[in-house]
């Protein structure tokens, strides 16, 4: 059996190692996610050789996902099935990149039903596009960063110690005018939100805020998620205040660019299949998507 155990700050640094060691620029291969989302997802963790090993899901649903390291795979997946088996649930894994789902079609022929994913597809951008919008496709975002700078007293700022409780303040505002109460997926994206927020400096995290005339209208968190990209976790602004999501974006993205030389992209994770937040990741025009797939043992696989 595996060894699984609830997800902890106290794992951050072999998961780091692990999740580094395998380089990979998915979002769903990061410790700032699987921590903070852990309450909603009841994600556990594992090492087993040098890989890390997740396991999660909302109630009786149980999911794994890849296993992230390096080293012979083999007995890690062998094991992973044992465990699905052993806990009497089928044997399904979420987030698989292609490449992933190729190496364990070539180790298990014809034993995994694969699915792309496609509400988990990352959205990943060049960085310098973000900062420049360029050309006519980003020219209306251009417009409303005119439209927020001619119209306000402005200031961009990164988050710090001093000012991280008066963001979580504004933070507290914006899901109060969302009728946060009233929707599960909101007041789940909170409560990880929150944790962004108890847990900002043990997470290494960053992030910037946008203030209008001293008060803050938007923020925005991320932090560095391999060797050449940077993943947003959490981006919020006040939709009545025109310009104020695309200044804070490519403000964060300046501040990236500055601080991080060696990054080129930046992953702003999936849409989740909501089709206000496609819309809108889709309106930046990614220079990529990170494809995501299921996996799932065939009960004919079965030994």
């Amino acid at each position: 059996m595996i060894g699984f155990k609830r997800i902890g700050l106290e794992d951050k640094v072999w998961m780091d190692e692990l999740i580094a060691a395998a380089d990979k620029a998915s979002c769903s291969q990061n410790f700032t996610n699987l921590f903070i989302w852990a309450d909603t997802y009841n994600h556990l963790v594992a090492r087993m050789n040098d890989y890390l090993v997740v396991k999660g899901g909302l109630g009786d649903v149980k999911r794994y996902l890849f296993p992230t390291g390096c080293g012979d795979i083999r007995p890690v997946i062998a094991a992973m099935i044992q465990d699905a088996l052993a806990c009497g649930h089928e044997f399904v894994m979420v987030g698989l990149l292609p490449e992933d789902a190729a190496l364990l079609e070539k180790l298990y022929k014809g034993s995994f039903e694969f699915k792309k994913w496609r509400d988990g597809f990352d959205y990943v951008y060049l960085l310098e596009k973000l900062v420049l919008l360029p050309g006519r496709k980003l020219h209306a975002k251009r417009n409303h960063i005119n439209f927020f700078i001619e119209n306000n007293d402005w200031t961009f700022e990164p988050i710090t110690r001093e000012n991280l409780g008066e963001c979580r303040k504004m933070n507290e505002e914006w899901y109060r005018e969302k009728g946060q109460s009233c929707n599960a997926g909101l007041a789940n994206e909170r409560r990880a939100v929150d944790k962004c927020f108890e847990n900002y400096s043990e997470l290494g995290l960053e992030g910037g805020l946008l203030r209008a005339s001293g008060r803050i209208v938007a923020y925005t968190i991320g932090e560095p998620l391999n060797s050449d990209t940077y993943v947003i976790h959490v981006e919020k602004a006040f939709s009545s205040i025109r310009g104020a999501y695309q200044m804070i974006n490519r403000e964060f993205a300046s501040y990236i660019r500055d601080n991080h030389p060696h990054i080129i992209y930046v992953n702003r994770e999936d849409d989740t299949g909501d089709k206000g937040l496609r819309r809108a990741k889709l309106s930046y025009y990614p220079d990529r998507m990170i494809e995501k797939y299921t996996a799932r043992y065939k009960r004919s696989s079965l030994k």
